[in-house]
């Protein structure tokens, strides 16, 4: 009865909205400068502008809530967002759009990690577990509800900003009817982020988390203009789009079980050999519905078991430091894969996003599969 408290609800109903918002613009953005003739490296390097703002985010997050806490941080954050998505109706010169959806990207990765550490500090050992589940279904559900709205609503950039700037803010109004405390903060902040990712131990977690970037990335910022090349609408891309993260969320439970069950390293060379399979069937030219579907399936729960496999080596108190090295290994990697794969796009074909989702796949199964040993100790994030 206790571990889904007033705040922990609120936390999640503000989360939703704004990343419904968050969905919608991942989408839009591409399709609008595609629209207006951008160049597809351009595309690529604005895709990568709100990542690399996501990595100035999670680093400078873990300090802000410690001097302000949550609740204002939380403020900050939404209200960075707002304005990068306010900023895109002034022009739509490529340079602009480079700082806006950067600043954009600085408010999201912020909201990301002051809500996962929020929820760490409200749970305990025992349901901590549940709490990021939840949190990971709120993200997932709201990232399909985003691409149905993109399906249905007239998709015009000032259709859109007005509406999309709204619900950022209304987002912000949960957490002004409560407070969250941090109640381990002076444990946790004697916790560095960088230790934890050169643990040797957690090696192959914090990789997952870098190719999980990669991939996500690549299939965020540049799947709606691969489809959109391909003479799919906007609305057919929205619907393309929400089937594929709508396999994501049909994948955590069963996956995460199975995780349990019979260890993170078989399911997670599992999950990296189904992505291989995803992306040939692609190339393939094999049914969009089921292939896009597999893909979604085994790339968007790539994540959390990945992140399982790290935090299970960590002691307890380490746990939020480690979440917050595995969130900036993930930003890493979908800063890197959006723009290295929009180059070889413009370049060759627009194939090789899927050709640069099965090589990287490949080369982290080749690293999985060097390691032998399987290790079956439950962990709260699975």
């Amino acid at each position: 009865m206790t571990t889904y408290t007033r705040p922990v609800l609120l936390l999640l109903c503000g989360l939703l909205l704004l990343t419904l918002a968050i969905a919608v613009l991942n989408t839009l953005v591409p399709l609008w400068l595609a629209h207006e003739k951008l160049p597809t490296w351009q595309v690529g390097m604005v895709s990568s502008s709100y990542f690399s703002g996501n990595l100035l985010g999670t680093l400078l997050a873990g300090s802000l809530i410690k001097r302000v806490g949550f609740n204002r941080s939380y403020y900050l954050a939404s209200l960075l967002f707002a304005a990068g998505c306010v900023g895109l109706g002034i022009s739509l010169e490529f340079w602009n759009w480079l700082g806006w959806r950067f600043l954009a990207g600085v408010g999201c990765a912020m909201i990301w990690v002051v809500v996962e550490s929020a929820l760490m500090c409200s749970g305990t050992a025992h349901n901590r577990g549940r709490l990021l589940a939840a949190y990971m279904m709120v993200y997932y559900v709201g990232t399909v509800l985003g691409q149905l709205l993109v399906s249905k609503v007239p998709t015009g950039l000032m259709a859109v900003l007005p509406w999309v700037t709204g619900l950022i803010l209304v987002a912000s109004l949960p957490l002004l009817f409560t407070r969250i405390v941090n109640a381990h903060g002076e444990q946790q902040s004697t916790t560095l982020v960088w230790p934890m990712l050169r643990l040797r131990s957690a090696r192959l977690g914090v990789d997952g988390c870098i190719i999980s970037g990669i991939v996500l990335g690549s299939l965020y910022g540049l799947m709606p203009l691969y489809l959109n090349h391909q003479g799919v609408s906007d609305g057919g891309i929205g619907f393309w789009m929400a089937v594929m993260v709508s396999a994501g969320i049909l994948g955590q439970w069963p996956i995460g079980r199975l995780a349990d069950r019979f260890g993170r390293l078989p399911v997670l060379r599992v999950q990296v050999f189904v992505v291989i399979l995803g992306a040939l069937g692609m190339l393939g030219n094999a049914a969009m519905g089921p292939t896009l579907f597999i893909l979604g399936a085994a790339g968007f729960t790539l994540y959390p078991v990945a992140m399982a496999w790290a935090c299970e080596k960590v002691e307890q108190h380490q746990l939020v430091a480690m979440n917050q090295a595995l969130l900036l290994s993930y930003t890493i990697g979908s800063l890197l894969g959006p723009t290295l794969t929009a180059m070889l796009m413009q370049r060759y074909s627009d194939n090789l996003l899927f050709v640069m989702i099965a090589c990287v796949s490949f080369i982290y199964l080749l690293m999985l599969l060097r390691k032998m040993g399987t290790h079956r100790t439950p962990v709260a994030h699975a």
